[in-house]
């Protein structure tokens, strides 16, 4: 396959520096080096790694409005339903496992596109599914297959940017990616009107192909052949042992895995407890679920254009993360009858200020993260997604635990997982201390 794109024709031009050269701090704040800037985003690149992004909530979020009626459609349970959104993250999780490394040694373009075009089909397979079961199957295997699209962007974002402008660039990617979440639900919301749920999946399977094709025709190699890893499996698990040796690394890790299985007990959650416990129909619960993904969208970029430069990355992240516990706390209460009988705009309010938070949370954690290991981005963006897919795919099915008619799993999970992303950060980052360059 010939590697077609606006950067294949640098592809074999000189290696950045070392990776460690310079202490982190230092490689925080310095300009990048001439390659990098040579190699810099497009406008049509940078959106093609948005909709990249993009598409493991395009995969879920769509899906949301839907869930009531497959439960009535396939005669499930609720639980047994939400295993579908199970699945697709479990799927996200392992599969970036595999194509991380696979990156890392063979180019990111070849198993991005490979894994697009498994994708489109699985997304197919599931328009198509007589039974729960058979959708919980191909929605692993659509996810397996779309942890191509997120773990390559986030690492073809580490192979052409450092320090706080990855950390610009990551909030750049939210303002695109975090349009997901708006977007796919109201779209959901109106497939419904005119379709059944496997609409959904048509409407997705469109969607994956379009994005597939703008990628083979748009989106260049930016890993020369110099800076792969040429060893096989073994190669790849010492690399990741590695990196999870780095207690700063893993520290954010956690953090930022802890932190998306708060978001994902909402998005499993919210469905059941804005349409089965407060009412209100499918068209509004995804209008609601628009306005909080614009509060996540909005401090991303307060985060990208305001703060990055200015404060740092970790004092961003802790405030991020002070706010998200205060709205599960909150939340916590209000569903336990805490404060009487509430109705729905206090709960609309908590969650939406629960997910802006997260505009300050994400990226910061993938930028600090990222940021101490150029030499192995592909396992590391891996690492870091598989973390955040496995809590959110073990999340999710708890959140229902008790049935649809009470929200107290969903804020006690995110409660739950919102002192555990503290303890992390607070524990294994040690963002006080001056840290030595990772290993």
């Amino acid at each position: 396959m010939s590697e077609r794109g606006p950067w294949a024709a640098r592809e074999h031009g000189p290696s950045p520096e070392p990776p460690h050269s310079a202490p982190a701090e230092a490689t925080a704040e310095a300009p990048a080096t001439p390659l990098k800037a040579a190699r810099r985003t497009g406008l049509l690149v940078t959106f093609v790694l948005g909709g990249l992004t993009a598409l493991p909530p395009l995969s879920m979020d769509m899906y949301l409005p839907a869930l009531p009626q497959v439960t009535s459609a396939l005669r499930s349970p609720a639980a047994t339903i939400q295993l579908t959104l199970t699945a697709c993250l479990a799927g996200m999780a392992l599969g970036q496992l595999v194509i991380g490394p696979m990156s890392d040694k063979w180019g990111r373009r070849r198993p991005l596109l490979a894994g697009m075009v498994v994708y489109v089909l699985a997304t197919a397979l599931c328009a198509l599914a007589p039974t729960a079961e058979l959708l919980i199957a191909f929605r692993l295997l659509q996810g397996l297959a779309g942890a191509a699209a997120i773990v390559i962007a986030r690492a073809v974002v580490r192979d052409l940017y450092d320090g706080v402008e990855m950390a610009r660039f990551f909030s750049t990617l939210m303002l695109i990616s975090g349009s997901a979440p708006i977007i796919a639900p109201l779209i959901g919301g109106q497939v419904l009107r005119f379709s059944d749920w496997r609409g959904v999946f048509l409407v997705l399977t469109a969607v994956g192909l379009a994005l597939t094709l703008v990628a083979w025709r748009s989106l260049g190699e930016t890993l020369p052949p110099e800076r792969r890893h040429t060893g096989g499996v073994g190669a790849a698990l010492r690399t990741m042992r590695g990196l999870l040796g780095d207690r700063v690394f893993a520290g954010y890790t956690l953090a930022g895995g802890f932190a998306f299985a708060v978001l994902f007990s909402y998005i499993s959650a919210s469905p059941f407890v804005v349409q089965e416990i407060y009412g209100a129909s499918p068209q509004a619960f995804s209008l609601l679920f628009g306005l909080n993904s614009v509060g996540l969208i909005a401090v991303g970029q307060i985060n990208g254009k305001l703060l990055v430069g200015r404060v740092s990355l970790d004092k961003a992240l802790a405030t991020g993360l002070a706010v998200i516990t205060v709205a599960s706390v909150a939340l916590l209460l209000m569903s336990t009858g805490v404060f009487g009988e509430v109705g729905l705009v206090p709960i609309a309010a908590a969650l939406f200020v629960l997910m802006s938070a997260m505009g300050l949370v994400l990226p910061n954690t993938n930028a600090q993260a990222l940021m101490r290991t150029p030499h192995a981005a592909g396992s590391a963006s891996a690492l870091l997604g598989t973390s955040s897919f496995l809590v959110g795919a073990i999340a999710s099915p708890l959140v229902g635990i008790a049935g649809e008619d009470t929200a107290v799993p969903m804020a006690l999970v995110q409660l739950t997982c919102s002192l555990l992303s503290v303890a992390c950060f607070v524990l294994m980052c040690r963002p006080w201390q001056t840290r030595e360059p990772a290993a």
